[in-house]
């Protein structure tokens, strides 16, 4: 599908998309968008049914990156789990035709037995073109997760040793490994552990809106990581308090508190290459149940003040109307996500030079 023939689907396709520009008046991002695209901003249409006439499922990586160089997308950051050889030639002869960068997802051997699928995994993603893959400590969220300091210090442990493997075949493969704070590092615990495997190869992805989850501020987040960054989960977030804390949503750029033209000065500052990956998650809101008893079991180390002026934060910038999507059909579900991340793309381009 070209580009053209892509706008008038997606366009045409549901009323949510009837505001976009006319044909005749393309953006300039759909052709010089250097941004790319995290997987996880296609959450919903990734592996969904590749017979839906207007949003076919994206069933592989190639999908996916012809997709996001249609809308303008400058790479992706996909998984590389399962990549055969035969099919990571083929990415690496496409992508180096479409000129766009290639950014790996990889999940972290969790026992000795796992480090050669990590092994393989990096050398598949390596053949393909990728030199950075973004990896996570923690699938879930830390508050959901652990009930007890000692349960989490045991995560703590394992995720160390886990790096360590890594770290290991990174070096030996020479490609960087960058590790996301995914809703489980609050900002010393992530350069602590940064600091302790002290390798050129490891690094941070910086998550521009995880931490608000473990009441951090989103600025000081970016200038704590930034100079400990490969590349970026880039996104703007929206607030809203409700009875046990807040709800915390992904909206599309421009629409939500973050200053987001500061945190790409911030990272630049330091990682003058650093690439911007957007993750648009189109999802409904996430509760924070900060004002909960059982989210602070293992926090030990968030003061009263640092609380009081994250709370404030949230109060003085809450939404009145977060995006939801349980209530959508499947069509419109697939609908709303296209428009988030193209609007996103829009944004980026017209109001944050980012390209």
């Amino acid at each position: 599908m070209n580009r053209r023939n892509f706008l008038t689907k997606t366009a045409t396709a549901a009323p949510l998309m009837l505001g976009f520009p006319s044909l005749q008046h393309l953006p300039s991002f759909l052709k010089n968008q250097k941004m790319g695209v995290s997987v996880a901003s296609y959450a919903i249409r990734w592996r969904s049914d590749k017979n839906q006439k207007t949003y076919p499922g994206f069933q592989d990586a190639m999908q996916l990156m012809e997709h996001c160089y249609e809308i303008g997308a400058g790479g992706i950051q996909v998984g590389v789990n399962n990549w055969t050889e035969e099919f990571s030639g083929k990415i690496r002869k496409r992508r180096e035709k479409l000129g766009l960068f290639l950014e790996g997802q990889i999940l972290l051997p969790g026992k000795e037995s796992e480090i050669e699928r990590f092994e393989t995994e990096i050398q598949r993603g390596k053949e393909a073109g990728v030199s950075i893959f973004r990896t996570v400590c923690l699938l879930g969220r830390r508050y959901e997760n652990f009930d007890s300091p000692e349960s989490f210090q045991t995560f703590r442990k394992n995720s160390i040793q886990s790096l360590e493997w890594a770290e290991k075949i990174v070096r030996k493969h020479r490609v960087k490994l960058a590790v996301e704070n995914h809703k489980d590092w609050r900002i010393t615990e992530l350069i602590e552990i940064i600091k302790h495997l002290d390798s050129e190869w490891v690094g941070v992805t910086l998550d521009t809106g995880n931490n608000l989850s473990l009441l951090e501020d989103p600025m000081q987040v970016v200038e704590a990581l930034a100079p400990y960054a490969f590349t970026t989960h880039f996104k703007d977030m929206a607030v809203q308090p409700y009875e046990d804390g807040f709800l915390l949503s992904e909206v599309p750029l421009g629409e939500g508190f973050l200053d987001l033209a500061e945190m790409i000065r911030i990272c630049k500052k330091h990682k003058p290459d650093i690439t911007f990956n957007l993750e648009m998650i189109t999802r409904d809101p996430l509760k924070i149940p900060c004002l909960n008893e059982d989210y602070w079991k293992t926090f030990d180390d968030i003061l009263g003040e640092e609380f009081a002026k994250l709370w404030k934060t949230i109060q003085q910038n809450s939404s009145s109307n977060l995006p939801e999507v349980k209530d959508r059909d499947l069509q419109d579900k697939l609908a709303f996500e296209e428009k988030n991340v193209v609007d996103s793309f829009s944004y980026a381009e017209t109001k944050l030079a980012l390209k």
